[in-house]
């Protein structure tokens, strides 16, 4: 499962070749269209920021619970989601929420520490972004994204999935100490009977490889430590 799920962004239903190394192997991929994405409108991403901002964390899970509860098509030890920057907040919430509903989670330049980063107003996007999240220098704003921040809400004891997370040295939009914070954050508070977490920083901006080799690259790596934590062969096709 793959969402991004703000600033009214639309993630469209679109093919790509890159995807077939993991339809081949039987994977179902899914695009969730929750709110703060612009896909069914203007009202649609309104309903999901500022102090309603954890409906897109539950339209995520509801719709994993739907793919397992009711379709059967997966299940919580072969379902994995990912996202990138707004939908690794997305990601890292969702798997707060309900650990146990994922066996895989990608998060790829996620903003995780919402709380520390909408309150640092010398970082070069915080006070644009106080327009999406709210300004934390408000008191109902502040409590409002401590309740869902990431980093803040990892559970105590609780079985989380197996974690990639990555992030850019040269990234101007989510620190590399984001996904940093957070890993050390799973590795600290989490059951030791979760999955691996694995952090990869490279030499990178926001999108990592900016060419293509290096794209390529960086998802098959993705791919590997996908594939592997879901206990599929690499090879088999």
């Amino acid at each position: 499962m793959g969402a991004y799920g703000s600033y009214g962004a639309s993630i469209e239903a679109s093919f790509r070749a890159s995807r077939l190394p993991l339809l081949n192997r039987g994977i179902v991929y899914v695009i969730a269209h929750v709110r703060g994405g612009g896909e069914m409108g203007r009202q649609w991403y309104e309903a999901a920021k500022y102090l309603c901002k954890k409906n897109s964390f539950n339209d995520f899970v509801d719709v994993a619970r739907f793919f397992v509860e009711e379709r059967r098509w997966a299940s919580p030890d072969k379902l994995s989601c990912e996202g990138t920057s707004a939908g690794g907040l997305l990601v890292g919430a969702a798997i707060n929420q309900s650990p146990n509903l994922f066996r895989v989670a990608l998060l790829k330049v996620p903003f995780v520490d919402v709380l520390c980063t909408m309150t640092d107003a010398t970082l070069p996007l915080t006070t644009d972004e106080w327009e999406e999240w709210g300004n934390p220098n408000e008191e109902r704003y502040f409590d409002y994204l401590s309740s869902y921040s990431p980093l803040n809400n990892v559970r105590q004891g609780k079985v989380y999935p197996s974690c990639l997370l990555t992030g850019g040295l040269r990234d101007p939009r989510v620190s590399f100490w984001e996904p940093a914070k957070f890993a050390a954050e799973l590795r600290h508070v989490a059951s030791n009977d979760s999955g691996k977490v694995l952090l990869k920083i490279d030499q990178a901006g926001h999108f990592s490889g900016q060419d293509r080799y290096k794209h390529l690259r960086d998802l098959s790596f993705d791919y590997a430590f996908l594939l592997d934590e879901l206990g599929l062969s690499l090879h088999e096709i």
